[in-house]
């Protein structure tokens, strides 16, 4: 009898199954060796995306001849996508395939992308022209067929990366049982070191990917990420017999409509004085199903309307309460959704801007010289380094103090991130503003020569960078998937991406719009494809600005914003109830 007991205690809580939908014992399958896989893979295909992102500016200017504006909004334009992407990922793994195999599917993809991309910069015939001459404008323009095979291949890769991003994370977290407390405990820790595999394989692309692209020829440069790429897929494949899965539980967003759709419906129904009277689904029935069971809320109370019982079964016409709740708390993020998309157009200008401003600097170590995408990888070690005194010793003397298991909230670890990019904006203006002086008196600010000045006058908000994305970057992918309902958490975890997507639209839009504005009226312009007559000081100073004012927006929508109910103890609650109920059935059979 115990060692039934035993064996029923062993079987997750979660709902999670094999791909054949038996349930799994967590002895078997999932916690840190099924995450094994999930963060190895993470690195190799960080390796990949960053092999590609991190010089792509570079590419663009010196291979296509493109200009400052130009390159840097192609580059933004494409990172942008590649984080929008997700949403259509997230969408086909809740509602259709599952995560496991639109991950598989969107894997091919990316990978025939980064296999196109590695032919077009190595094929003769697919490569732009080269050109020797000092005005970009005086070189023979690449082919139609050269521009849509190299950027048909980027949006390719874009395709794969948003089957892949949302649902990577999301298979990751989904190895650790919520309701089984040691499990829960790891599960804490897991995004942080999730962050460490992410930036420990942009470290390797932004230091010697990027050197070799430089150095060696952008053939081998594309080519290995590439073959890194299909070596995390086959490690994730080798993982599939320890995972452990979700099933689909049907279209968020069709869920979400229906339940916006019956409130605005019933508008005119006014809401019982009792919750207990709207309509929701038998507790078995959220048993039967492994789902959750949600209380009403008083937040957003339009949407109960949706819930409120007027005879008609109409999906469109009634909703149960954990439907309408899980609407809200999808709706409830965005005003700190959309808090982020500033941060995210500073964390653009890494890959954009400031790659530009390396190259008019003095690179040289002694006979060696610094490419000037690979500063990008100060923002990995500062990343690296922040995360690691976060957990280890940031988080355990907050513990103390706040009593809470996470240190701070996940919303006062993103307030802190915001802060230090109005810091990083500041700095980065009075740099370039010092830079600016050099080219000056050095005569410098009319040809555009390389400056007397050495490329690590940037370091600071590149360091500074990694520390915000500590802060930021990692709570804001806990937040999302922690605040996200059960059954949307691809969803949820698609919103930290859409974040970056949108944040490197607005940067695209920025440039263009200030670069367009600056020149009206006979004026020469903040952003000129000589940098050293810009005045990319004007724009971060613009930047540290922005970033003030989004500041104060996110303090008055966190004041306002409630904080999803830790579901393991509804389900604790459901647990007793179902037996009781139970109990009493078999008396009444009695």
């Amino acid at each position: 009898m115990a060692i039934e007991e035993g064996i029923i205690d062993d079987y997750t809580e979660d709902g999670t199954v094999d791909l054949k939908g038996n349930a799994v014992r967590r002895s078997k399958r999932g916690g840190w060796t099924a995450c094994s896989f999930v963060v190895v893979y993470e690195v190799f295909e960080r390796m990949a995306y960053y092999g590609i992102s991190s010089n792509l500016v570079l590419y663009l200017t010196r291979k296509f001849h493109q200009g400052t504006v130009k390159s840097a909004n192609n580059v933004t334009n494409w990172v942008g996508t590649i984080w929008m992407t997700p949403i259509l990922g997230a969408y086909v793994a809740d509602a259709h395939l599952g995560r496991y195999w639109t991950f598989v599917i969107a894997s091919v993809i990316y990978v025939s992308g980064m296999s196109l991309l590695t032919l077009s910069v190595s094929v003769p015939g697919l490569k732009p022209p080269a050109c020797h001459q000092s005005n970009p404008k005086d070189c023979k323009e690449a082919s139609t067929l050269q521009l849509a095979v190299f950027f048909g291949a980027l949006y390719t890769l874009a395709v794969g990366t948003g089957g892949t991003k949302p649902n990577i994370s999301t298979i990751g977290a989904d190895q650790f049982d919520d309701f089984h407390p040691k499990e829960k405990a790891h599960k804490l820790s897991f995004f942080n070191w999730w962050m460490f595999s992410i930036f420990f394989g942009t470290l390797f692309s932004n230091t010697v990917l990027v050197y070799i692209q430089d150095n060696v020829g952008w053939t081998l440069g594309y080519g290995l990420p590439t073959l890194g790429l299909v070596i995390s897929v086959v490690i994730f494949l080798v993982g599939t017999p320890f995972y452990r899965h979700r099933v689909p539980a049907g279209s968020p967003f069709t869920r979400m409509a229906t339940v916006i759709i019956a409130a605005i419906r019933k508008w005119r129904v006014p809401l019982p004085s009792d919750p207990k009277e709207l309509y929701e689904l038998d507790l078995e029935e959220y048993a039967r199903k492994g789902k959750f069971r949600i209380d009403s809320t008083p937040t957003i109370r339009f949407l109960n309307k949706a819930a409120v019982k007027t005879g008609s079964m109409d999906p469109w016409m009634l909703c149960s309460v954990t439907q309408v709740e899980e609407t809200k708390q999808m709706l409830r993020m965005i005003p700190i959704l959309i808090a982020t998309f500033v941060p995210s157009t500073m964390v653009a200008q890494i890959n954009t801007l400031f790659v530009k401003q390396g190259t008019t600097l003095d690179r040289n170590i002694g006979s060696f010289k610094i490419p000037p995408a690979s500063l990008a990888g100060f923002v990995t070690i500062s990343m690296l380094v922040c995360v690691v005194l976060y957990d280890r010793f940031f988080m355990p003397i907050m513990q103390k103090l706040t009593k809470n298991p996470r240190g701070i909230t996940l919303l006062q670890r993103m307030g802190i991130g915001l802060v230090i990019h109005i810091i990083i904006m500041i700095i980065a203006s009075l740099t370039e503003r010092h830079r600016l002086s050099v080219a000056r008196e050095h005569g410098l600010d009319e040809n555009g020569g390389q400056l007397p000045l050495t490329i690590f006058i940037l370091l600071p908000q590149f360091l500074l960078m990694g520390a915000a994305d500590a802060f930021l970057d990692v709570a804001k992918i806990e937040f999302f998937y922690d605040q996200a309902p059960e059954s949307m958490k691809s969803l949820g975890t698609s919103y930290s991406s859409t974040s970056l997507g949108i944040g490197n639209f607005l940067s695209s839009f920025l440039l263009s719009t200030v670069s367009h504005i600056t020149r009206k009226h006979g004026h020469q312009g903040w952003i000129l494809n000589n940098l050293n007559k810009s005045h990319l000081d004007y724009y971060y100073a613009f930047f540290a600005v922005l970033n003030f004012l989004n500041f104060i927006f996110f303090l008055v929508v966190v004041k306002f914003y409630v904080y999803k109910a830790e579901v393991s103890d509804s389900m604790h609650v459901l647990t007793e109830e179902l037996k009781v109920m139970r109990l009493k059935a078999s008396n009444q059979e009695g």
